[in-house]
């Protein structure tokens, strides 16, 4: 890896006893394709099912079997790519990666080494008021996955599943560009979204279809990078943030203390909230990479990858900024929006021949909000784009106020029904009768002369007596109407 020579906003150092300190963060992210079979056989690559029952005779490499590349894997890999606005590689090579372990019964693992598949690209961060940080990628490679040691259902023996050996993966790696721990996240999360755009990976981290090596080094801010760490396999945001910041703090404490940093792999125990000491960091010569000799090297042909890059997706930086063009919405609700394809494409149907700044705020505010506490997700919304975008007709044509907007929105979530329906058979349509409202205004303020006299001196307290009509015509009052009737029959403003 080249470490680049940007340095991080000083919100961003840590202080230490010698002065600040800036983080330096680069990803090996491993996503597994979106493919229903592995790699190199044509055994299952679905999650779950019973041990070793997803296990071809070419994944338990028994003798005399030669691995045969899947075309769609090597299509999913260059759509990824072309999705980080990367340089596909025409020519490429699997190689063996060479090292013993359990699960690994071929005693190899067939990667990429120095000439992957796809190359440079970049993936852009909006960090809010910071402003935006482009991550640059260094490449993305193809490889399988090894099976699972299960070292915890027998009190002498560990368990072998190989139900995993032989998936296909994509490790994309950055370039150190990272300086927080927030900016790494939001690296991971923006390259889950890209990749769920394309359909390359579900990116599901419970699964362990998405996880990521993350190295960590620190620095006097600007000076030069020092030792790395590597931390393995960390396979959720949350401990991912936690890791980095432990990570950093650990190192700067050693060389605050005069000592060296060793270069190793540790592991991060989220138990404990603390990395430890896995093994010595391995360079590559220490896995004996050579050419595959089972595998001829890969060509791609020109023609392939421009009918890939055709077929591709509007992808979230595009679609963000076409929703800020098209709708007039702020760069944070547009990203909000767009961090979920259906999400998005929700919005869009709410949103159409509508004002988009008060459709954004319904589906972010109100819909989203009541999904996060119940735990669902957009597919599972109990009130469609329809009916959301009926509720927001009555408010811009003054059938119903806000306030009654959202007890009908609780209605349609728990009852279901056309919104108009609900309005009119419970009632609910808005007083916009100046008889009326008046009648209510002038009912409010007889009965209380002393706030009166408070507001006359105090106009903001003319709050109060909107609060009160409102009361009284059970919030069916038109509050724009109830406010300039008030502050003239009070005489303030």
């Amino acid at each position: 890896m080249t470490f680049c020579a940007r340095v991080a906003d000083k919100s961003d150092w840590i202080e230490g006893g010698t002065g600040p300190w800036e983080i330096i963060i680069g990803l090996e992210v491993h996503a597994q394709v979106s493919s229903k079979s592995k790699l190199f056989s044509g055994a299952s690559a679905e999650y779950g099912g019973a041990p070793n029952d997803h296990v071809s005779l070419v994944d338990a490499a028994m003798p005399g079997m030669l691995p045969v590349i899947n075309r769609f894997c090597v299509e999913q890999a260059v759509r990824t790519g072309l999705g980080l606005k990367a340089q596909i590689n025409e020519y490429s090579v699997f190689d063996r990666k060479n090292y013993f372990y359990p699960d690994l019964p071929q005693g190899y693992q067939i990667s990429q080494y120095k000439q992957p598949v796809v190359g440079e690209g970049e993936v852009l961060l909006d960090m809010g008021e910071r402003g935006q940080v482009t991550v640059g990628i260094e490449r993305l490679h193809l490889e399988q996955d090894a099976g699972k040691s299960i070292h915890d259902q027998h009190p002498t023996m560990s368990l072998v599943d190989l139900n995993r050996s032989g998936v296909a993966l994509m490790e994309i790696v950055s370039k150190p560009d990272m300086r927080s721990a927030d900016e790494a996240k939001a690296y991971v999360s923006k390259l889950r979204t890209i990749m769920r755009y394309l359909g390359t990976c579900d990116g599901n981290m419970e699964e362990g279809s998405l996880r990521a090596d993350v190295n960590v080094s620190v620095r006097k801010p600007g000076g030069e990078p020092g030792t790395r760490c590597e931390i393995k396999n960390v396979n959720s945001m949350r401990f991912m943030g936690q890791a980095i910041e432990y990570e950093a703090r650990r190192q700067i404490d050693i060389l605050e203390d005069g000592g060296k940093i060793d270069q190793e792999t540790r592991l991060f125990d989220p138990r404990k909230g603390e990395t430890r000491s896995m093994r010595s960091k391995e360079e590559a010569h220490d896995y004996r990479y050579f050419p595959d000799p089972d595998l001829l090297p890969l060509e791609i042909e020109t023609a392939w990858i421009e009918e890939i890059k055709a077929s591709l997706p509007e992808l979230p930086d595009e679609k963000k900024a076409r929703l800020v063009k098209d709708f007039g919405l702020t760069p944070y609700d547009a990203e909000v929006l767009i961090m979920d394809r259906d999400s998005a494409a929700y919005f869009e149907n709410v949103a159409k021949g509508r004002d988009g700044k008060m459709a954004a705020n319904w589906v972010i505010n109100e819909l989203f909000g009541r999904l996060n506490k119940e735990g669902k997700d957009i597919g599972e919304s109990p009130i469609s784009a329809d009916q959301l975008g009926g509720i927001i007709d009555m408010i811009a044509d003054g059938t119903i106020s806000g306030k009654i907007a959202k007890d009908v929105f609780e209605i349609a979530w728990s009852e279901g029904g056309d919104p108009k329906q609900i309005v009119e058979s419970r009632g609910l349509k808005q007083v916009t009768d100046a008889g009326a409202i008046e009648a209510a205004v002038d009912e409010v303020i007889a009965a209380n002369p002393d706030k009166v006299a408070q507001a006359i001196e105090k106009p903001a307290l003319a709050g109060w007596f909107v609060g009160q009509v409102m009361k009284v015509t059970g919030g069916k009052a038109n509050p724009q109407a109830v406010n300039a009737l008030v502050k003239q029959k009070l005489g303030v403003e």
